[in-house]
């Protein structure tokens, strides 16, 4: 069976099903190293990109290792090669499988239709594999090079010069400051936070100490906006590996659930949802739909990873999840709300700010990471659900995990 999220209605699949609460379990999870690869991308401009594949297989191998699983035991597989590479039945061969299921065009965020897949028995073990070489290969985001699908493609409109990814979250900021008289300065509390949880990640890209004033002195990239303000542009490779869950109680690691999700997304008047609401009216449907799915609710969600393509969006997740009041997202950051030890940790592994760029999914790594207990010095102390949102300008994806109650 293959989904194809370009089918009209495709979307559907994504949102609240109270019938696949606890179905799958995440069993393994692999990374790149994405602060060394940066490290020797910078001391040698001149080198080739890597091959996305192999930067698959790195990832893949390593997940399998962290289940204690071989690869004759994954019978489906989700991929997503960021802009090159092959689709998962040509990457099959790479990773040295054989599945019977394969998720085509899995899109950005594929958890709700692999736990499907594994409870109609499609598969009973299921890689979701990320990759992208964006840095090494060159690619450029934005710009008099934009390479997007037209004129108006993610809400750029080329003959304004609206053209880059960086101009809509800038909008956003700006009408956030009318609206609740923020200041620069405040929204410089998001990128320090998110640093100070990199310099406890060793595999984090950024983990030199940022201060006010290094954030100040920073160029522009569209003002307000700053280049701290904005996520990295890196090579990894990213794998999770599902099972179900009454098959995934054997493995060397407690397993993380998947509880809940939603979904809801913009479907007129986007300018004014994405810069007026910031999403607001969407994440609310989607994170009732996840909670209720759940059974719980958002004092519960003890650990927040959030979609964080810039700094205001993840102030725009606090307030649209409803975790802080419109408006006092900035306070709640500044004042140590997201800091481990106060009351929500947020991007415990530096977020996409400081870690790396890899569409989220390095996000749902760390949920995996923490709700197991392995985070060392960045552990949220004795959380046991955590949530993942995958929020673009246009759609909110929550997802809720909860720490598996061990017998």
């Amino acid at each position: 069976m293959a989904i194809d999220e370009s089918t009209p209605g495709a979307g559907e699949d994504l949102r609240a099903d109270n019938d696949m609460r606890g179905r799958a379990a995440v069993v393994g999870i692999g990374v790149t190293d994405f602060g060394a690869d940066y490290a020797a991308s910078r001391a040698d401009r001149s080198r080739p990109p890597r091959d996305v594949t192999d930067v698959a297989k790195l990832a893949f191998d390593r997940a399998l290792a962290d289940a204690g699983i071989g690869p004759q035991e994954v019978d489906g597989l989700a991929a997503r090669l960021l802009h090159v590479g092959p689709g998962p039945r040509e990457l099959a061969g790479v990773l040295g499988v054989k599945p019977r299921y394969f998720m085509e065009g899995g899109g950005l965020h594929p958890i709700p239709r692999a736990v499907r897949a594994l409870a109609a028995g499609e598969c009973d073990t299921i890689a979701l594999s990320y990759a992208a070489v964006s840095r090494t290969s060159g690619r450029q985001f934005g710009g008099q090079t934009y390479g997007g699908d037209g004129r108006d493609s993610y809400y750029y409109y080329h003959p304004w010069g609206f053209s880059a990814q960086a101009a809509h979250w800038a909008l956003m900021f700006r009408h956030y400051m009318t609206a609740y008289g923020a200041t620069e300065e405040d929204l410089g509390s998001v990128a320090i936070a998110l640093r100070r949880y990199a310099m406890m990640n060793e595999n984090a890209t950024m983990r030199s100490p940022l201060s006010l004033d290094d954030y100040l002195a920073a160029r522009y990239i569209v003002r307000p906006l700053r280049l701290f303000d904005m996520c990295l542009v890196n090579d990894g490779g990213v794998c999770v590996i599902l099972r179900r869950a009454d098959a995934a109680k054997d493995g060397p690691h407690t397993p993380v659930l998947v509880q809940g999700w939603g979904y809801a997304e913009v479907t007129h008047s986007k300018m004014h949802y994405m810069v007026e609401e910031r999403l607001r009216p969407q994440m609310q449907q989607a994170v009732s739909e996840a909670l209720a799915m759940a059974r719980t609710d958002l004092s519960e969600v003890g650990h927040f990873q959030a979609y964080d393509a810039s700094s205001v969006h993840l102030v725009n997740q606090l307030e649209g999840y409803g975790f802080v009041k419109p408006g006092e997202g900035l306070d709640f950051v500044r004042d140590g709300g997201i800091a481990l030890g106060g009351s929500l940790p947020v991007n415990t592994n530096g977020g996409m700010l400081s870690e790396a760029y890899m569409h989220g999914w390095n996000q749902l790594v760390e949920c995996v990471r923490q709700l197991r207990h392995e985070a060392g010095d960045r552990q949220v102390r004795d959380v046991h659900t955590s949530m993942f949102s995958f929020a673009t300008t246009d759609s909110a994806q929550p997802v809720v995990f909860g720490r598996a109650e061990e017998d």
